[in-house]
């Protein structure tokens, strides 16, 4: 007997995987939507993959079919998207769609794209919860655009219960955006010295894909409206994260140095995690609300990462394992080792 049909759009990427093999192992029929129709190895036979491209509606409404009892939406971006999906809320019992905690905005307005200006990082509250205002809805970046999802959606929660996750700083393996290489990499290239910004303080929350389809599975069960933070259970700091890859791949523990402030200059210093201000999300309304319990830590499930991180990049360039994480962020950013011995050599560093 299963609990229901379960359909997910963006079944291929690095959630949706996950969250297809937890509603699979709840119980769920679950049909496996992505543009080519791929599926995991680790999912049950019984998961139907479907080729669908989510922008065509008619195609979006074909795959919904009759109906299903609940919808997840891995790669729901705009307004767009939630008017497609309103739009067959009749077929729909529940929702649950992927949001970001690029969302939330401080006290002065700053936010996510504000990140690069002067004095334009936010500074939230300690631990931040869904109560913080948000960035106006919009086109104009990732940011007002997930907020515009949210809101379309949620005015018509008395037709589709929606329940939307901001997630962290996902990780896992299959990430297109993997901040782990920046220490994975390290590592294999026998880089000892780790150089980061503030003293290796920073702390900006991660939530593994396990943790992320954990929730996934808990919102499937309790239908509703909501906003929901989406995070592991701690937000390590970025040296904690340094030291935790280490141990992973079986290295002695690195050396960290300062500077005690920002990054002195380009690739010195600064990760993807890097922030003058701690991101640490609030989990106690998911706990409320679901039941919520992490089923890993960032610690325990760092030796699955970094062992696929490694192999992806075993006789390549990292930029062309990772195309998306090299848009994001050049490779003197990431890796200016250059940059990085001179720092070092001028405040008498070995490195």
């Amino acid at each position: 007997m299963t609990s229901g049909s379960a359909v997910v759009i963006g079944a291929s990427g690095q959630i949706g995987r996950a969250a297809v093999r937890a509603l699979a192992r709840d119980g769920w029929a679950v049909t496996a939507a992505s543009r080519r129709g791929g599926r995991d190895e680790s999912w049950p036979a019984e998961v139907r993959s479907v080729a669908v491209d989510r922008e065509d509606d008619a195609a979006l409404a074909g795959l919904i079919g009759e109906g299903c009892d609940v919808l997840l939406d891995c790669v729901a971006y705009g307004a767009a998207h939630a008017r497609q999906l309103t739009g067959l809320a009749d077929r729909i019992g529940s929702a649950v769609v992927i949001s970001s905690g690029a969302v939330y905005e401080d006290d002065r307005g700053r936010g996510f794209a504000t990140m690069g200006e002067p004095d334009g990082f936010p500074a939230y509250p300690v631990p931040l919860p869904e109560t913080q205002p948000t960035v106006p809805p919009g086109d104009a970046d990732y940011g007002t655009r997930k907020i515009a999802l949210e809101r379309a959606l949620l005015a018509q929660g008395d037709r589709l219960p929606v329940t939307l996750l901001r997630a962290g700083a996902i990780h896992g393996p299959y990430s297109p955006l993997p901040r782990e290489l920046y220490f994975v990499k390290r590592v294999l290239d026998g880089r000892r010295v780790r150089v980061l910004a503030y003293g290796g303080s920073s702390r900006f929350h991660p939530v593994h894909v396990a943790n992320l389809a954990e929730l996934v599975r808990l919102a499937a069960r309790r239908p509703g409206s909501r906003v929901l933070n989406a995070g592991d259970p701690q937000a390590p700091t970025v040296a904690e994260i340094s030291a935790a890859v280490d141990a992973a791949m079986g290295a002695p523990p690195s050396e960290i140095v300062g500077p005690a402030g920002a990054p002195p200059s380009t690739g010195v210093g600064k990760t993807p995690w890097t922030t003058p201000h701690p991101i640490v999300y609030d989990m106690t309304a998911a706990e409320r609300e679901l039941g919520y319990r992490a089923v890993t830590t960032y610690e325990e499930s760092l030796p699955e990462t970094v062992a696929w991180l490694a192999d992806q990049v075993k006789g390549r360039d990292w930029w062309d394992a990772f195309p998306l994480m090299a848009g994001h962020y050049p490779d003197e950013e990431l890796f200016g080792y250059a940059a990085e011995d001179r720092w070092l050599a001028g405040r008498g560093g070995q490195r």
